[in-house]
């Protein structure tokens, strides 16, 4: 047996005026799940407490709780000390138990028509991605849009992409997803990565339903302006200034002792948007014996595309990509960008490695950097932090040049082509990211990821910088003091 201290979210309408949380102290077993530390309290403490459960196996969903903020099965997650119990981000009915009945009844079931065909070995194994989800709703509880859209949620989508898969299916399932709201998906991944069941939305649903979306000709229209400035410029973005591209050579050497080289993919927003920033990291690299490769026939990663499903012309901008890189025998490729990141890491087949600047940075090892004196506060670009798994390098490398204070790890709005394509929602997204930096008392917000630098910047009054211009006016102040300090 053990002891664990916990804190459970009470909250009974009927005779509470607002939430509070309870401390109990329960005994249970070694390896017991949350499930039991409930029935515990239950049974032990405290009869009044409302939660739910069935199974007790992690096949029914009913018992999805949210354990130090992160959705989970409380029959399947273990129980820890001081840990923190709420109710998944739904309307709460009583205590634990939310209210599911509005997202489920906006999930479909299957209406077959008159005349259908039993699926084939092929569609079934198509299927099988999408068919295990149990209705625990932890997806619907992490997703951002529905916190300020109108939005079926990802539990919907998954469903109607599985029925658009089945031959026995009569309805236009694809339509039906446009007008619930398919193209609010920012794709930042938290309803697949809190999934119990591990099933991956974003990719083999949303963009799917997308893609179907675009040969109906339901394609967004700013959507498809993209496309074409992909087609017709290799970019998806214009140019405002003078591109990086055009401001370097071909290849970088550092200043000092070789520790590496790398090849590096810019993408487009540091190439046409935000050049200066990208120029930034090469100081920061090459300062720290990095050598960088940059072919210039590199054109978007078609992220964009992916990410809207307009994906005919995908393959061409891959085989680019791919060929630019294996000519000069790269055999590292590194992003600064973590939509490029994630796309060339989960979306192309390389034939090289990629990292992103910050594990680069932390794999090589950093000249320390002088310390600045600001507060700081770190935004996880949703494809670095979710679509890459780097949550610890940018924060190690942070804390070596300024104070940081963490926040939730919120989406922000600018992806999945919704700054583009659904501006109002990006706004409002943005506008709940303005208020957790506001919260922090941060002097700068710090990103890996310009996308969400550049629209972050539009909704806060403090500056938002890049991980590498940080460091680099770190190395800037670090060369001043040394500067002054002048021999006997």
């Amino acid at each position: 047996m053990k002891e664990l201290s916990v804190k459970v979210f009470r909250f009974d309408p009927e005779c509470d005026d607002s939430p509070h949380f309870q401390n109990y102290l329960v005994r249970v077993n070694e390896g017991a799940r949350i499930l039991h530390v409930l029935h515990a309290i239950h049974d032990e403490h405290d009869p009044t407490l409302s939660y739910r459960y069935c199974c007790g196996s992690g096949q029914c969903g009913s018992c999805a709780v949210r354990v130090n903020g992160e959705p989970v099965l409380a029959c399947m997650e273990e129980a820890c000390d001081e840990m923190t119990i709420e109710p998944l981000d739904l309307p709460i009915k009583k205590d634990l138990i939310v209210d599911m009945e509005p997202y489920l009844d906006r999930i479909s079931s299957l209406v077959p028509g008159a005349e259908f065909r039993m699926p084939t070995a092929e569609e079934v194994e198509e299927i099988k991605p999408l068919r295990s989800c149990i209705e625990c709703l932890a997806c619907v509880s992490a997703c951002p849009a529905l916190k300020v859209v109108e939005f079926a949620g990802p539990a919907a989508m998954r469903e109607d992409m599985r029925l658009s898969l089945d031959p026995r299916e009569n309805c236009d399932r694809v339509t039906e997803a446009v007008n619930e709201g398919l193209f609010t998906c920012t794709s930042c991944q938290a309803c697949w990565k809190v999934c119990p069941k591990d099933i991956q939305i974003p990719g083999k649903a949303i963009e799917k339903l997308r893609a179907l979306a675009n040969k109906k000709g339901l394609t967004l229209p700013r959507h498809q302006a993209v496309e074409r400035l992909v087609r017709e410029t290799g970019r998806s973005v214009d140019r405002i200034c003078t591109s990086f591209l055009e401001q370097v050579p071909e290849v970088l050497e550092p200043y000092g002792e070789l520790k590496g080289t790398v090849g590096f993919f810019v993408g487009c927003m540091y190439n046409m948007r935000l050049p200066k920033t990208a120029l930034d990291a090469m100081e920061v690299l090459r300062r720290n014996g990095i050598r960088v490769i940059i072919p210039k026939e590199q054109i978007c990663c078609g992220s964009p595309l992916i990410r809207t499903g307009q994906v005919d012309f995908l393959d061409t901008l891959k085989r680019r990509n791919i060929d630019a890189f294996v000519f000069r025998n790269i055999d590292t490729v590194l992003t600064m960008c973590a939509g490029c990141g994630s796309t060339l890491k989960n979306d192309y087949d390389c034939p090289f490695r990629v990292m992103d600047i910050n594990e680069v940075l932390i794999k090589y090892g950093i000249e320390p950097p002088a310390r600045l004196p600001l507060r700081a506060t770190y935004h996880d670009p949703c494809h670095l932090l979710r679509g890459q798994g780097i949550k610890n390098q940018p924060r190690e490398l942070i804390t070596q040049v300024v104070d940081l204070v963490d926040m939730p790890s919120i989406c922000c709005g600018s992806g999945g082509g919704v700054r583009s394509g659904v501006p109002e929602e990006a706004a409002a997204l943005a506008e709940n990211r303005r208020k957790e930096i506001e919260k922090t008392g941060a002097d700068i917000v710090i990103s890996s990821c310009p996308f969400c630098e550049f629209h972050i910047q539009e909704h806060t009054d403090r500056p938002v910088k890049n991980i590498a211009t940080v460091l680099l006016e770190g190395y800037r102040e670090k060369d001043r003091k040394n500067a002054q300090v002048k021999p006997c």
